[in-house]
């Protein structure tokens, strides 16, 4: 495990095991389907089941669709992703993982921008998604608080073409230079998530663009292997997620550790 000192002196936070309000760490979660999360969604409908991994902590808030911050409960992109059906994602096991293995640091604030079935290409600057991120960023900051990462899980819908796919390391790239300088934090930590699951022709040359993305304090997890639902098999099942948010805390500490 790495050093708890070494974390708390990288967030500079010297609150109790809730700490204030004012204090909390925030962390972007931005992408698609698997990262709005559709563990336990099965024909449309949600089977209700939370892991005690994901269950609610009076540390961990969600900032809600209408802006203000509220007890993060699964799904916790329930108001944002409104056109599915969402179920558990990593989020809430990202959290409860990262308060596990630093209990000190205070309040985790979760805002979740995931939208089902988006391209790349809809994340470009400028664009919808884009923009509803980065105003949900700036009001999430108002509101007390530091930015402390972006978490990024998306490209099966760019594995349907070949174009898609062979321009998605050089977009995926522009995205991750573009929210930092939007957000002025220009060395921000960010994990991504190599796909779980082949979705389109092309899904390998997806996984290889990024698996080969190198950039300063980007962590890297690679979800193939973890379970996917039947019968689509694109999907996280619900303790895949909950698997995969452990993987998310390990490597957010991991970039932590590196710049201490």
């Amino acid at each position: 495990m790495i050093p708890l000192f070494i974390f708390y002196s990288y967030l500079v936070i010297s609150v109790g095991v809730y700490g204030a309000a004012s204090n909390k760490n925030i962390f972007l979660l931005a992408g698609q389907s698997n990262m709005s999360g559709r563990g336990g969604v099965v024909n449309l409908t949600w089977d209700g089941y939370i892991p005690r991994q994901s269950a609610s902590n009076p540390a961990i808030l969600r900032l809600a669709a209408n802006l203000t911050w509220v007890t993060a409960v699964e799904p916790i992109h329930k108001d944002i992703d409104v056109l599915k059906v969402c179920g558990v994602g990593p989020g809430m096991a990202f959290a409860n993982s990262l308060l596990r293995k630093a209990p000190r640091i205070g309040v985790v604030g979760l805002v979740p921008c995931a939208i089902g079935g988006t391209n790349i290409s809809q994340w470009a600057r400028g664009g919808e998604l884009y923009n509803q991120m980065m105003r949900r960023a700036a009001v999430a900051v108002n509101g007390g608080g530091i930015i402390r990462g972006l978490l990024w899980y998306q490209g099966e819908s760019d594995t349907l073409t070949l174009e898609d796919a062979k321009a998605y390391k050089s977009r995926l790239h522009q995205f991750f230079m573009d929210v930092r300088n939007d957000l002025h934090i220009p060395h921000l930590p960010l994990v991504q998530v190599a796909l779980a699951s082949v979705s389109g022709n092309y899904t390998n040359m997806v996984r290889e663009a990024q698996l080969g993305m190198k950039l300063v304090n980007l962590g890297t997890v690679d979800a193939m292997g973890l379970p996917v639902q039947e019968p689509e098999r694109l999907h996280l099942t619900t303790p895949a997620q909950v698997s995969l948010g452990k993987m998310l805390t390990n490597a957010f500490l991991r970039i932590c550790n590196s710049k201490s």
